[in-house]
């Protein structure tokens, strides 16, 4: 064998260094991901279509609740006393489903991380009817855990019937990636979010032989929402004219101010949780819990109910026009608001009032020193709060960047992620442990394999 032999595979030179010559890849990966490619396209497609339908039930109810009702019998919609009223019995209402739908309603979300394992289909009933109240009735929790839930058991389900050898681990991945596309309407947070997890195990595969499926399923479930959803995070802002160093001293300082407001909740949360979790059924601490939310509600009027999408939009839009003080109480309101609701048992998620909690800082800094950036505070103060709540670097600087909606920013957010990632990263996550809890969230993980 010569150097000339087109089979030589000894070393050859690109760009004066010395490398073994590439063979071909191994082509069963490549023949298995096609072959897979169909049922994580569904498994998005479902996924996305799972959310519009909960959304749209929930939708219903809310308009019931807060347009059709008011307007029928002749009061204002969002007079405090009918906020203490609907919250209260939204707090009643899931303690029944909690304490009698087959299930419980699903495991208690402050359990629960972004991959659960799937429950019975019993349950299904009555965990979206729980999440459909805390949806239409103002509860600060939005809709990414009990969808999670109920699709994963859905996906579960169907593929180990109709393509068995589908490992469940990588169903429940692909369930995750498609409903967080779906959500947010872009395939790439849930991207993110799967190259953590990747990048989390150990593996002899490609890297993007590993993301492939999940990508699949993200991107089809946020072109479904494209579709039939018009729903977006990003918010209407000022343009942002770059003064690169001083506004990275404001990214850091919101950011840093953010991150306090987090650590607020991450060190309440489990002794509130502990509290509402001492009566020997739901029903009770759940009607508790509802009324203290309807007093937060009355004191702090519509734009601190619901999970805050739209809520956030009016803030925002409102920064010129709000006293510190206003915004001030906002946050505090806010802020307990998602602590009772999170650690009572309510069937919702914690992202997106997080997100609401973020932008309120970031108005807050610009109405103290309106010279400041508006785009700046908001994006650093979504920044530093998600890296204490969600605990994913990626995840959190993709959700930042959503909401301002303006890629010039990027390189700032990118600077101020770096140190603010290492403060949180060895604390607690906003999460409770329950026995075995902490093995199944290790082996969810592996899912990336």
């Amino acid at each position: 064998m010569t150097a000339n032999d087109p089979d030589h595979a000894g070393p050859t030179t690109e760009f004066g260094r010395s490398h073994i010559q590439a063979v071909p890849a191994d082509p069963s990966p490549t023949r298995r991901l096609l072959i897979l490619s169909g049922p994580a396209l569904l498994i998005g497609i479902a996924s996305a279509l799972g959310l519009i339908v909960l959304d749209l039930i929930a939708e219903a109810l809310e308009n019931l609740l807060w347009d059709g009702l008011p307007a029928l019998i002749g009061f204002d919609q969002y007079a405090p006393w009918w906020i203490l009223v609907v919250l209260t019995l939204a707090g009643f209402a899931t303690g029944l489903i909690v304490r009698f739908a087959p299930g419980h309603a699903g495991p208690d979300p402050a359990t629960e991380s972004f991959f659960p394992p799937a429950v019975p289909l019993i349950t299904l009933p009555g965990l979206a009817l729980a999440a459909i109240i805390t949806l239409a009735t103002g509860v600060s929790l939005g809709p990414e855990a009990p969808i999670i839930t109920l699709n994963v058991a859905l996906a579960v389900w169907v593929c180990k019937k109709v393509i068995p050898a589908v490992p469940t681990k990588l169903i429940i991945l692909m369930v995750v990636t498609g409903t967080f596309g779906a959500l947010f309407g872009s395939p790439l947070g849930a991207a993110l979010l799967a190259t953590s997890v990747a990048a989390a195990t150990a593996s002899k595969a490609l890297l993007w032989d590993r993301l492939f499926l999940p990508l699949v399923s993200a991107a089809s479930g946020s072109l479904v929402m494209m579709v039939f959803s018009g729903h977006t995070m990003s918010l209407t802002l000022p343009e942002y004219t770059p003064a690169v160093f001083a506004d990275l001293g404001v990214a850091l300082a919101v950011a840093a101010a953010a991150m306090g407001a987090g650590l607020c909740l991450l060190l309440l949360f489990p002794h509130v949780h502990r509290l509402f979790h001492r009566w020997r059924g739901p029903v009770i601490p759940l009607t508790v819990a509802g009324v203290l939310l309807g007093a937060l509600g009355a004191l702090g009027g519509e734009v601190t109910l619901f999970k805050g999408v739209d809520q956030m939009a009016q803030l925002a839009a409102a920064a010129d026009d709000v006293e510190a003080w206003q915004v001030g109480m906002i946050v505090v309101i806010k802020l307990a608001a998602l602590l009772i609701a999170g650690a009572a048992g309510f069937r919702g998620g914690r992202v997106f009032p997080t997100v609401f909690i973020g932008v309120a800082v970031g108005v807050l800094a610009y109405a103290i020193f309106p010279s400041i950036s508006l785009t700046v505070a908001i994006g650093a103060g979504v920044l530093g709060i998600c890296l204490v709540v969600v605990r994913d670097g990626w995840l959190s600087l993709f959700i930042a960047a959503v909401v301002v909606g303006d890629a010039t920013l990027l390189p700032i957010l990118c600077m101020v992620v770096l140190p603010c990632w290492l403060a949180v990263a060895r604390l607690p996550q906003m999460q409770i442990t329950e026995p075995g809890a902490a093995a199944h969230d290790t082996n969810s993980k592996q899912a990336a394999q």
